[in-house]
């Protein structure tokens, strides 16, 4: 069961040694927080959409009378985990849903297989497999397939934003080209290839864990695949946050403005890139506002 039996993962500090109380900090009180949400939500957990242990997603639903009220058909959003490619669970975030769910929204968390082990584009791959399988099954729980929304933080942020641009890979997963209504990823790096790695640095331990081809710096470069894109974007971030997702999320908004993709862009005070996140579970964030109008807006 989710919660339950949370497979052990590498310590750390094998990416990141400067960071790691801090890490440890936050997902420890993501989990606990998650625990109770799922304590207090309806729930159907563990879905398995490949084989592999992080092959599987989590559904928060919305009250019965609250389906009734809707036609037994609410809107959808998608949230993709952080942990630097390396680390992370879908049991981190939900304590995300209660903040949506009332809408009434089905909040979906979702999870992909990890680096050392498993090398990009298994990640990617990951995600719209799940999407697929949510766009194929998430009526039967209530949900619309026509008004899908996708969200992550940190790594997970890129690879929200990465299902949304990279339309090419959709005929591989039998996804119409608007399958995604818009993303609202946070706390999110859009552009790996502005980072020039110094030997020993976070960076340069991510890239070799994580690639197989220099040429992937640039596939996991949401900024790299947004010609001709429609799809509305909102991107936020923390005021002290990373320096290189604070200034990809700047890079990613002036290009989308600069071809007519509608775009929102919001830095959230006082918060790093850590508390960003545990503080939208609250009704009254910056992030869960936006997020709660954009679906109520675009998903009519």
């Amino acid at each position: 069961m989710a919660f339950d039996d949370l497979k052990q993962q590498p310590p750390r500090a094998s990416l990141n040694p400067d960071r790691v109380e801090e890490f440890e900090a936050y997902a420890a009180a993501a989990l606990d927080l998650s625990k109770a949400a799922a304590a207090s939500c309806r729930t159907v957990l563990d879905i398995e959409f490949g084989d592999d242990y992080y092959q599987k997603l989590d559904l928060y639903l919305p009250d019965e009378a609250a389906l009734a009220d809707h036609e037994g058909s609410v809107p959808v959003i998608l949230f993709c985990h952080g942990g630097g490619w390396n680390f992370g669970y879908k049991e981190w975030n939900g304590f995300m849903a209660p903040a949506l769910i009332d809408l009434p929204t089905i909040f979906v968390s979702v999870s992909y297989r990890l680096a050392p082990e498993h090398k990009f584009p298994a990640a990617l791959e990951d995600v719209l497999a799940g999407l697929s399988w949510v766009f194929n099954n998430i009526a039967d729980h209530g949900g619309d397939p026509n008004r899908l929304f996708m969200g992550g933080w940190s790594a997970g942020g890129t690879l929200a934003a990465l299902a949304t641009v990279r339309r090419d890979l959709y005929p591989n997963y039998g996804l119409p080209d608007d399958v995604i209504k818009a993303c609202v990823a946070t706390s999110t790096p859009y552009d790996h290839r502005v980072n020039n790695p110094v030997p020993g640095s976070t960076t340069e331990r991510l890239q070799r864990q994580l690639f197989t081809r220099p040429e992937q710096v640039a596939e996991t470069s949401a900024i790299a695949y947004i010609e001709g894109l429609t799809t509305p974007f909102f991107i936020s971030h923390g005021e002290k946050d990373f320096p290189h997702v604070m200034a990809t999320s700047q890079l990613m908004h002036d290009a989308l403005a600069a071809q007519g993709t509608p775009v929102e862009y919001s830095v959230i005070p006082s918060f790093d890139h850590y508390q960003n996140n545990l503080d939208q579970g609250r009704r009254g964030n910056e992030w869960v506002e936006t997020v709660r109008r954009m679906i109520l807006e675009i998903a009519r």
